[in-house]
């Protein structure tokens, strides 16, 4: 039986290619694509989704969802991924509509109709939030909840200490991390270094001479700038992605623990930081009150991944592409 995989995507240029990585797998079947706003406002993110979903000749139901954090104003990232969030390429509508449900009624209704189904996240964490709060019953049908998201004990990409996504919306990923869901975070940096696709692996891809692959390079055209403007490396970095083929296969990840994993949301310096307990020190008597929540639940809240098989993340998405 293949995977049941249920997403969550504020669909831009790399989300793009993550949905295309698991529209194409073999061993994963998309029950249905929500949409929140992140990268670009929700409504572009579901003309994004509905534009990939089309290009694999998918019909998966897209519905869309949240259009703005629990409690912030909305910070879109089109500096980094174009103003349509595609790299500004004119691609057209698709030729079909969002379905009339609401995401959020929509992960409800898809997470009990489909028990152990995979949530993978590829945005803000509000639409999951709003789920929950609404269901919290949902958590104990969820067999995986893959977030790419945060910036384990390393930098983030939007300011010093926190990674886009969470920072987004960090009320909505604070409610998520300490909900109970099978977590297992897939943090900013590991779409980094040896797993960013350089300029050989680039123009492979342009090579194959398929539409799904020169779209993946030519809708992160914008993104792969941005990029060279933030870190001064020339390449496409694709966190999203990297997500999706841990969510196809886990033993991409080459080396992983389980951790007490909260999110700040008080101070403006650390807002969305993700505080991972790596040395285990929460249950220490002097740091009691302040991880009690989380200690109540009996055990480490999220499996975080540290490395990849960068070579393995690469083949799965040229198989993809192919």
């Amino acid at each position: 039986m293949p995977e049941e995989i249920l997403i969550d995507t504020d669909t831009a240029s790399d989300d793009a290619v993550a949905l295309i990585m698991a529209l194409r797998s073999k061993t994963a079947r998309v029950i249905a694509i929500t949409t929140v706003a992140g990268n670009v406002p929700v409504h572009q993110a579901t003309r994004n989704a509905l534009y990939t979903a089309e290009l694999c000749g998918m019909g998966t139901p897209i519905y869309q969802g949240a259009d703005k954090p629990l409690s912030r104003s909305l910070a879109t990232a089109e500096w980094f991924h174009g103003n349509d969030g595609l790299g500004d390429h004119g691609y057209p509508p698709a030729r079909r509509s969002a379905e009339k449900q609401h995401a959020v009624e929509a992960i409800i209704s898809t997470v009990r109709n489909h028990p152990g189904i995979t949530i993978v996240t590829l945005g803000p964490l509000t639409n999951i939030a709003l789920a929950l709060a609404q269901a919290p019953d949902i958590v104990r049908g969820v067999g995986r909840c893959v977030v790419m998201g945060g910036a384990p004990c390393c930098e983030g990409n939007v300011t010093p200490a926190a990674e886009y996504n969470i920072w987004v919306d960090p009320e909505a990923a604070r409610i998520v991390f300490r909900s109970g869901l099978p977590i297992e975070m897939v943090g900013w940096q590991l779409c980094r270094g040896a797993a960013v696709l350089a300029p050989a692996d680039i123009e492979f891809i342009e090579a194959m001479g398929t539409g799904l692959a020169n779209f993946t390079v030519e809708c992160n055209s914008v993104a792969r700038e941005a990029y060279r403007k933030q870190t001064s490396e020339d390449g496409i970095s694709l966190p999203d992605p990297v997500a999706m083929s841990i969510a196809l296969d886990p033993s991409i990840g080459v080396e992983a623990s389980r951790h007490y994993v909260d999110v700040e949301t008080a101070t403006e310096l650390t807002r969305g930081m993700t505080v991972v307990d790596r040395l285990g020190v929460a249950a220490d008597e002097r740091n009691r009150a302040t991880w009690a929540d989380l200690l109540q639940r009996g055990g480490p809240n999220a499996k975080v991944y540290w490395a990849i098989d960068a070579s393995r993340w690469k083949q799965a998405l040229y198989s993809a592409l192919r």
